[in-house]
Order: C-alpha cells, then structure tokens, then sequence
C-alpha cells in the first residue's frame, strides 16, 4: 500500500513538471514586434516627424517567421569577405617575423640568392669586396657581413672566386635551420 502511494504521488509530480512551459519569448513573438515597431516608423517617417530607416527589420522579421518557432533566423544574403583579415590557416607568428623583416629589406633581400650572380672579387686586401649582380642587371657592391637573399641570408666570407652566404630557414614549426650557400663567379663559355 506504502509502495502504491509512493509511486501515485512520484507520478503526479512527475506530470505537474511535465506541463508545457515557455521559458521567454519566442521568435515568432519578437517578430511580431519588429513588425509592429517598423510600422509605427514608416507612420512617423509618412508625417516627416522621423527620417525613415533602411528596411532591415522587416526582412529578418520575414527571415524569423519563415524559421519557424525556437529556431534562430539567418539572413540568407550573407557574404564572408576576406579583404583586411588574417588567413586562420597560417601561422601568426611566420607573419609577425615577415612583417619585421619587409620593413628593413634592402634590395640585393628582394632576390633569392639562386637569382644573383657573383661577377668580380677583391679579396686580397684587409677588407675583401664583392661584384653581386641582380636579374636585372643591377650591380652591387658586397663586403662580409652584409644581408643578401630573402631567407635572412648574411655573408660569412669573401674568397679568391667564392663569396659563401649564411642562410637562416624558418619552418612551420617556427624552427631555425641554417644553410651555408657557396656563391662562384661563372667562367664565361667559349674562346
């Protein structure tokens, strides 16, 4: 008998939570009142007491009514655009040391140093020089030290025939890997 009136009153409290109660508003009901609001506007634009509006609200009102009830509405006329945004697929980091590095480039920095070609050297003296020529055909003149190449490269030393350059490779992982690059001067072909 205890164990009856137990499960009697367990089921009644379970049907008394079970009553169909709505928490807030709907979408339909803020629908309803972007309407109402947007009419009372057009009223008040029609008599000049009010500039009117663009007409937002009543396309998402439409947009909320179509969704139907408890679902959110999505304007249908969304477009993502890219322009002045950051790739979230490339690291931040890469792009900070790109940055940093655009702003003090020189011009022998805008070539890879496969692209340059060493012409002459000037090596036995206290400070050997070098004849390093773009694909253009612009000529410069290098000493040790100096930056060349896009991968931060710097020059380690000047030889009789070679100049040999220091690279420095940055990976995806944001580590550094060096690579020595031997620069020769070309013998020209023929006779």
């Amino acid at each position: 008998m205890k164990v009856t009136a137990g499960l009697l009153g367990a089921l009644v409290l379970l049907l008394a939570g079970c009553q169909d109660k709505q928490a807030g508003p709907t979408t339909q009901d803020f629908a309803r009142e972007r309407a109402a609001l947007a009419a009372k506007l057009d009223e008040k634009a029609k008599k000049g007491a009010v500039a009117p509006k663009p007409a937002a609200a009543p396309v998402v009102a439409k947009a909320a009514e179509a969704a139907g009830p408890g679902f959110g509405a999505v304007e249908q006329s969304f477009h993502y655009d890219p322009r002045g945004k950051r790739d979230p697929f490339r690291s931040s980091r890469l792009e900070q040391l790109a940055r940093e590095n655009e702003e003090i480039r020189g011009p022998l920095e805008q070539f890879d140093v496969s692209q340059l070609s060493l012409v002459a050297v000037v090596w036995q003296t206290g400070n050997p020089r070098a004849l390093v020529q773009d694909p253009a055909g612009e000529s410069y003149i290098v000493r040790t030290g100096m930056r060349i190449g896009k991968n931060a490269g710097r020059i380690l030393t000047i030889g009789d025939s070679t100049v040999v350059v220091k690279e420095t490779y940055v990976d995806l992982l944001g580590q550094e890997t060096t690579k020595d690059i031997e620069m020769r001067i070309r013998r020209s072909q023929g006779g």
